[in-house]
């Protein structure tokens, strides 16, 4: 099933936040050593959505909605957030990596579908964008101190 409307992808983009919340909130148990960082992408993932719902509820009318502004298919952006019992922190923070891209290239492209007919939705679904790419030096950074 393909994400045609606002609405769609709103929720999409939650199930996204939540799911990579859940990943974390894992990894901070798992990894007690970097808690703090793992903690802090969950309360953001909260944040996130919040910024989200604030933008569609804001501007939500039955033009917005009515209109076929995505053509997203969802798949392309689908991760899944379960570690093997073994798998070691350099695999679980690849993981993290590979969660983090695909979820700015969701936002990136909701983005740039929607812009032509929304400004506060796709200028939000940027701003989540950056965020979560600022994730992936931060993420690298714990790689490179689980290598030493």
């Amino acid at each position: 099933m393909k994400l045609h409307t606002a609405s769609e992808t709103i929720s999409f983009a939650k199930k996204l936040e939540s799911e990579s919340a859940k990943f974390y909130q894992d990894l901070s148990q798992r990894y007690p050593e970097d808690m703090d960082v793992f903690l802090s992408f969950v309360k953001e993932n909260g944040k996130n959505v919040l910024q989200i719902e604030r933008a569609y509820y804001g501007v939500i009318t039955d033009a917005i909605e009515g209109c076929f502004a995505f053509d997203m298919n969802p798949d392309e952006y689908m991760f899944k957030i379960g570690l093997a019992e073994k798998a070691s922190y350099s695999e679980a923070l690849d993981k993290a990596v590979e969660i983090e891209e695909k979820m700015v290239r969701f936002y990136s492209d909701a983005a740039e579908q929607s812009k032509s007919l929304m400004a506060d939705i796709p200028r939000n679904f940027v701003i989540v964008a950056k965020k979560r790419n600022n994730r992936i030096p931060k993420l690298k950074s714990l790689l490179g101190k689980e290598a030493r």
